[in-house]
């Protein structure tokens, strides 16, 4: 087996068992392992350090698979980290609030740069590194017959894996979605897979959607915008496919306007309001750019009691977090504006490059700016089937405040 010699002093991090070996801490390779393939890591003594996927494009060179010696990296080790990812949704009892679930949230299940979604009976495969793609076909073996999916789609289209040296992959991996040649049904059933979540329903588009199809990691934020929302005027901004917009008016929200700049995702936001029931005359959905649209309703004097930010990624990277703050105080400080006395601003960061303790200051600095007085009343992070391991804080990606706005009493 090919082995990567550490230089001096660079094992710390694998000490404490992070699971990323970066090409600067690298002495040399003894070998000429391939992409993805199995090297082992070794101090600069020759110690063994850790068993990993070799990615000899990437700045991340290895992602450990192991850290014990003993263990090899074969079809039997994939499966036992798979059954363990499955064993663990079903102790936290995940599948009885929905049948869309993240089933493999890659480093944080032991399985570095592999993503797995069920959405009913399908399921969404995304890798993202050298590794997940080198066993990526044993993989998808072992997920239909553990999991007894009708199909998985492969949804590797995210941009890391350039950084990886991958090619954008997409379409049917495993089984066909019908039994016959019918080509149009099957489009049809990719594009509309019907999920329930938390006694609602949501219609998904594996093919096209965001991410793999839907925000997954939001299912419990969701739930708590309805668990407030009654009453509310509320405004969801980057609204997506109606996921917040739909649990605010399940809660009984007085009104909800939606702003989203994707046609496409706008239209299946009312599909899925009407598919709830949701009455049309409560809902206003507006197709434009958030932050233009926000500078709008301050400019014409609109007042909310709810507010919903959920942007993009704006900081992929930490060398990106300064301009990503620019943009979070941006829309963070139009929100306070817009938002009357009393009301609650539910806020967002997904960027891994934008810590819990920098988001919190962008907003802070956000209501200051606004001239308003605000409380954090409440925190939200991923869902639960979005684990974070406890050597592997990167996992943490998903930030969000409940904040208050004083009222005039303070």
């Amino acid at each position: 087996m090919p082995d990567l010699i550490l230089k001096p002093g660079r094992e710390k991090s694998l000490l404490r068992r992070h699971p990323w070996i970066f090409s600067g801490a690298i002495a040399r390779v003894e070998g000429e392992p391939e992409m993805g393939e199995t090297v082992d890591v070794r101090d600069s003594k020759g110690g063994f350090l850790a068993r990993a996927a070799y990615s000899p494009h990437s700045q991340i060179r290895a992602r450990a698979w192991t850290f014990e010696p003993d263990e090899a990296v074969d079809a039997d080790f994939l499966r036992r980290r798979v059954r363990a990812a499955l064993v663990s949704r079903s102790t936290l009892q995940i599948p009885g609030s929905t049948d869309a679930l993240r089933l493999i949230h890659a480093e944080s299940d032991g399985l570095p740069g592999l993503i797995v979604d069920r959405y009913a009976d399908m399921l969404a495969l995304q890798s993202l590194s050298a590794g997940s793609e080198f066993w990526k076909e044993t993989i998808a073996d072992i997920l239909l017959e553990e999991t007894g999916a009708a199909c998985i789609y492969e949804r590797s289209d995210a941009d890391v894996r350039q950084l990886e040296g991958l090619p954008e992959k997409i379409g049917v991996m495993r089984e066909p979605i019908t039994r016959n040649s019918d080509s149009t049904n099957n489009e049809t059933r990719l594009s509309n897979i019907v999920i329930t979540e938390n006694s609602l329903k949501f219609l998904v588009n594996l093919q096209s959607g965001h991410k793999t199809g839907f925000y997954l990691d939001q299912r419990d934020n969701r739930l708590k915008v309805r668990q407030m929302a009654e009453g509310r005027e509320v405004l969801d901004c980057f609204c997506y496919t109606g996921g917040f917009t739909v649990n605010a008016l399940a809660g009984g929200a007085k009104s909800v306007v939606s702003v989203e700049a994707s046609a496409e995702a706008l239209a299946l936001g009312r599909e899925n309001a009407e598919l709830n029931g949701m009455p049309a005359e409560r809902s206003e959905w507006i197709e434009g750019d958030v932050f233009q649209v926000l500078r709008k309703f301050r400019d014409a004097g609109r007042a909310f009691d709810m507010i919903i930010l959920d942007p993009p990624k704006f900081a992929p990277t930490a060398a990106q977090a300064e301009k990503a703050a620019r943009g979070y105080k941006d829309i963070n400080l139009l929100a306070f504006k817009l938002l009357r006395p009393g009301g609650l601003l539910f806020t967002f960061s997904c960027s891994g490059g934008v810590e819990a303790a920098l988001f919190q200051k962008i907003v802070a600095g956000a209501a200051l700016d606004a001239g308003v007085e605000a409380r954090i009343v409440g925190s939200m992070q991923q869902a639960a089937d979005h684990p974070v391991a406890l050597n592997f804080p990167e996992g943490a990606y998903l930030k969000g405040l409940i904040c208050l706005k004083a009222s005039a009493g303070r």
